[in-house]
């Protein structure tokens, strides 16, 4: 399919304004100030940057702010983020799989800054894991895509049901399963069974501050900070994890695993109030006493540009 017309969806250019208050910083730390400064320097060149070099191009495009995107994205051939992984997380809410999405880490970590700072605060910046192009590459990328020389990947996503019912929302990353309280104990079962609702599992009964669900692409991100294990990122299988059990006792090895395209996760509540977080605060649904939770792959694939498939075919020629 011809690219001939393009979203971009950008970072707010000013990322934090409570750097300043009625002319008053709020950052007394000048290393500190100096640090977000240049963070919010950096951004606003880079979307000079993309959007000089996409004026270059034979491409209609729109820039349009992430807080400005109310409804889903249609009628474009393809969606430009300008950020990092949380702006395309965003913008992942919006698209269906008919619509590619290209990534621009905008911030990228600087190891040198990290470490001179390391003694004072964390100077890292965005990570960018699902963002194939920064600056440096962002013109020769988009060339690449614009004559089909490469093609998206198909990311997993997390499909939602509550109580037999369809939820819209679809987890690129990963979903959580808690109490609104992060100090209450949460109580709830579940199973994995395969398509036709069967189970050879035995029931896991579960205490503890909540359930963790990642797609592969959500695996670098809370689920391998909790201890979990990174997943191929074209993988379709869905890691989950118990957090902080109590008293697992002969369960315990059934609290951290994976299960596969064709089964699901059929978890029951029985806890008085809950909230299912899909990608962090992007979207939240609450449960209460006795819902049952359905969790799959049966979602509809983000189809990304990853850097892994544009190394790839660049090595072909």
């Amino acid at each position: 399919m011809a690219i001939r017309k393009l979203l971009l969806l950008l970072k707010p250019i000013d990322p934090y304004p409570f750097l300043q208050t009625e002319g008053a910083s709020l950052i007394k730390n000048p290393q500190v100030l100096k640090y977000l400064e240049s963070r919010s320097k950096v951004h606003r060149n880079a979307i000079k940057f993309c959007q000089e070099i996409l004026s270059k191009k034979p491409v209609e495009w729109k820039p349009i702010s992430r807080n400005d995107l109310l409804h889903p994205i249609r009628d474009v051939d393809m969606v430009i983020t300008v950020g990092g992984d949380g702006t395309l997380l965003h913008a992942s809410h919006f698209i269906d799989d008919s619509v590619p999405v290209l990534g621009v880490n905008s911030d990228p970590t600087q190891a040198q800054e990290v470490e001179e700072l390391s003694d004072q605060f964390d100077a890292s910046r965005s990570t960018g894991h699902l963002c194939a192009a920064t600056v440096e590459n962002f013109e020769q990328v988009l060339d690449d895509i614009l004559f089909g020389r490469v093609i998206p990947s198909k990311v997993s996503r997390i499909s939602l049901k509550l109580n037999s019912e369809p939820l819209l929302s679809h987890a690129l990353n990963d979903i959580l399963v808690a109490h609104p309280c992060p100090a209450t104990v949460s109580r709830f079962s579940f199973k994995i069974k395969n398509k036709y609702g069967e189970t050879r599992q035995k029931t896991v009964n579960c205490r503890s501050s909540g359930l963790r669900v990642c797609t592969a692409a959500g695996s670098t991100a809370a689920m391998q900070s909790a201890g979990g294990f990174v997943m191929p990122i074209l993988s379709r299988d869905l890691q989950f994890m118990v957090r902080e059990p109590i008293s697992p006792g002969s369960t315990a090895s059934l609290m951290h695993s994976a299960f596969k395209p064709n089964q699901f996760m059929d978890v029951n509540w029985y806890s008085d109030h809950g909230t299912i977080y899909v990608d962090g605060c992007q979207v939240r649904h609450n449960v209460q006493l006795g819902d049952t939770i359905g969790i799959s792959s049966d979602a509809p694939v983000l189809n990304v540009f990853l850097s892994q498939g544009i190394s790839q075919i660049r090595s072909r020629y």
